[in-house]
């Protein structure tokens, strides 16, 4: 397994509904700093989570309906998000977060943030890209799900957790078109692009940070490989 690795934050996993989430910050930084040691560069893609859905839910309350508008609000929270954990890393971190990810990023550093790019782009496509321009063939996607369902698990009773799936089954279940906002296991469009560029993506509970040193021990863990 290669040892620099993109991996997409979830928002969801740094803010919560009740605020900043500390605990998983603070176990975040400990397993980095442990996992640089061992050799490993990572490249973090920071969504907006919670943070982005109530600006654009606002937006929308006040009949704001210019999708650009509304998808900038998401873009502001995830680069505010990026720049805590900026803050957290200090000197180890690139020093600008990285808002264009169609440049190939060279640095020393063993920590390179980015953040949202520009209306029409979510995070996870931002993370394909990086991949992509990159030469990184895997993408970890740490959300709040341990697996990527058949169905909604919250609604149907009968959803069935996937373990391995292909790009075209999964984007039977996503889709293919983005929308501000999205709460979606891998946006659609940047599913397409992974897809084309035979890209790996695991989706996994961020809150789990044991389980993400599983996988990257080439251990048993509990997620959804997509390629």
């Amino acid at each position: 397994m290669s040892k620099n690795l993109v991996i997409s934050v979830g928002g969801s996993l740094i803010v919560t509904s009740e605020g900043i989430d500390i605990n998983f910050l603070k176990r975040l930084r400990f397993f980095v700093l442990t996992q640089i040691k061992n050799g490993y560069t990572f490249y973090f893609v920071i969504g907006g989570g919670i943070t982005a859905r109530n600006y654009i839910k606002a937006a929308k309350q006040i009949k704001i309906t210019n999708n650009n508008d509304r998808d900038w609000l998401g873009i502001s929270a995830t680069r505010l998000n990026a720049q805590l954990l900026k803050t957290i890393f200090g000197p180890l971190v690139y020093p600008e977060i990285i808002i264009d990810p169609t440049k190939k990023i060279k640095t020393n550093k063993k920590i390179i943030l980015a953040a949202g790019y520009q209306p029409g782009w979510s995070t996870d496509y931002v993370a394909v890209l990086i991949a992509k321009n990159n030469g990184i063939k895997t993408v970890v996607n740490l959300s709040n799900i341990d697996y990527v369902y058949t169905k909604d698990p919250k609604k149907y009773k009968d959803a069935k957790k996937i373990e391995k799936i292909s790009w075209l089954d999964f984007q039977k279940i996503v889709g293919t078109k983005w929308q501000p906002g999205l709460n979606a296991p891998f946006d659609p469009v940047a599913s397409s692009i992974a897809r084309k560029n035979k890209l790996k993506v695991i989706i996994m509970n961020g809150q789990n940070i044991k389980n993400l040193q599983q996988y990257l021990e080439n251990k048993k863990f509990i997620g959804t490989i997509v390629s």
